[in-house]
């Protein structure tokens, strides 16, 4: 059957058991989706635990590539922290009833995980930012017209997909819940040089089983946490010193957990040799905007005697993304 310019037709075959009958269902939808005014969009970040080795980047960028419909519009490099932070988006196609079918950005993901799970030994790895596995959180988030809902469809179904595939612990969470998950892990600890992240020393067993695979952990490969959120802004600001102590007393005074900005979460880290730097996730980005973060930070930096750089964003904002994809 020939297809024409416009139209692709997408053919399930669906066997019956015990009864020999094929049945043949087609969805038809516009072959430029992404030109679709109408499309809803859906955006998933995912961090991966290297930086530095270019032959495992090379093999998940390609993974990445595979599907065109699938369009990594940013890529963050951290050489410090040894990870990686990519952004994904595709679109979300509906059946006639509104059910979720399917979208080009679930084997795109799936294949980015496996080539780094091929690629890197979490063992062998060293890097001055927390984290729970060789790919160890991804978050889907809603862009245009998608709701939190459907993004959490597709954060279960990665969910049970990866965890499946690969007998990993996969918890799935929201935002609360991750943090909960993360402080019980130990994530919030460096293990080596009282600044760093090496290896996996943590539970061998987790305490309570993950909502997909085995509650075993494997050393090399770790955890992944899958969740979806509303859009988070992630902001950092470097501080001219090295006292980590200084540096991590003023994120928490920042912090939610002090009552300053009510909804921004804040991790003083040592970044490369001469500095450290206040990772700020802002939950809520209409309520504090990055310049009151960067205020804060100044002012109490200050009564330290620190001086502090103009922060930067790790990611775009929404709107810039979906540009970029389309």
């Amino acid at each position: 059957m020939g297809l024409d310019a416009f139209t692709r037709w997408v053919l399930t075959l669906l066997l019956v058991k015990n009864v020999k009958w094929i049945i043949l269902l087609s969805f038809c939808f516009p072959k430029d989706m992404k030109s679709t005014k109408q499309s809803m969009l859906l955006c998933c970040k995912h961090y991966v635990s290297e930086s530095c080795n270019h032959g495992a980047l090379d093999s998940i960028e390609r993974a990445g590539r595979l599907d065109g419909e699938t369009v990594i519009v940013n890529k963050f490099q951290d050489w410090a922290y040894n990870r990686i932070g990519y952004t994904l988006v595709s679109y979300i196609v509906h059946d006639i009833t509104g059910n979720i079918i399917y979208s080009p950005l679930q084997q795109t993901l799936q294949s980015m995980v496996e080539a780094a799970d091929k690629a890197i030994n979490l063992e062998l790895h060293c890097g001055a930012h927390p984290r729970l596995g060789v790919v160890y959180d991804i978050v889907f988030h809603l862009l245009a017209q998608a709701s939190l809902e459907e993004a959490g469809w597709f954060a279960r179904k990665a969910a049970a997909d990866i965890g499946n595939k690969f007998q990993g612990c996969s918890p799935t969470h929201g935002q609360t819940l991750g943090d909960i998950i993360q402080r019980e892990l130990g994530y919030y600890h460096p293990n080596f040089m009282g600044n760093q992240w090496s290896g996996w020393d943590m539970l061998e067993v987790l305490p309570e089983k993950p909502d997909v695979g085995p509650n075993m952990v494997y050393g090399a490969r770790g955890i992944v946490m899958i969740g979806a959120l509303p859009w988070v802004s992630m902001y950092n600001i470097p501080i001219v010193s090295t006292d980590i102590s200084a540096t991590r007393r003023i994120a928490r005074m920042v912090s939610a957990t002090r009552g300053r900005l009510p909804t921004v979460q804040t991790l003083g880290l040592f970044h490369g040799k001469d500095s450290t730097e206040i990772a700020c996730q802002r939950l809520e980005p209409n309520m504090f905007g990055a310049e009151q973060v960067q205020y804060q930070v100044e002012m109490l930096a200050a009564q330290e005697g620190l001086g502090v750089e103009k922060g930067y964003f790790t990611d775009f904002s929404p709107d810039m993304i979906i540009e970029k994809y389309l």
